[in-house]
């Protein structure tokens, strides 16, 4: 495993310890024998106030790659979620997360959730990955909004499980 991916990770979780936005988790995995595994984080991005997203509380698997800060982690929603920029496997398809785009080793996991947070309501439908959710949010967005919301009911808040 890279000394770097894991220097740069073990700060990254001493820093989102200090201090993270209110609602989000982030924490490293554990492995069978009980130590964390900085390479894959359990995380959970609340739906922000005043959007369909509202009172949701969203999973998501974040794996960083041996030569991470390099490159960027893998974010995936478990479950899935409907929306136009999440790939059916709950693969995120967002700009911040691809080395060729948007990508930079400065980027932090405090930045990646709230990029995440914000593409939630605001989706990126030059770039979409998931073509039902694309299709009803250009063509139906009440139908949209409906589904969003009746999404965020099946997401309740369960800090527990973390």
């Amino acid at each position: 495993m890279s000394g770097i991916a894991l220097g740069r990770l073990s700060e990254e979780r001493k820093a989102w310890r200090k201090d993270h936005p209110f609602g989000f988790v982030a924490k490293p995995t554990k492995n069978p024998d009980g130590t964390l595994n900085l390479m894959v984080w359990d995380c959970a991005i609340p739906g922000k106030k005043s959007t369909p997203w509202e009172g949701g509380l969203y999973r998501l698997k974040v794996t960083f790659k041996e030569d991470y800060p390099s490159s960027p982690p893998k974010c995936k929603f478990e479950p899935p979620l409907f929306h136009p920029n999440v790939y059916p496997s709950g693969t995120v398809c967002l700009s911040l997360l691809d080395e060729d785009k948007d990508w930079r080793p400065a980027v932090t996991i405090k930045q990646i959730l709230l990029g995440i947070q914000d593409l939630l309501d605001d989706p990126n439908v030059r770039d979409p990955a998931q073509a039902e959710a694309y299709t009803t949010y250009t063509q139906n967005r009440a139908d949209y909004e409906r589904r969003v919301r009746a999404q965020a009911l099946q997401h309740p808040p369960n800090y527990g499980a973390f």
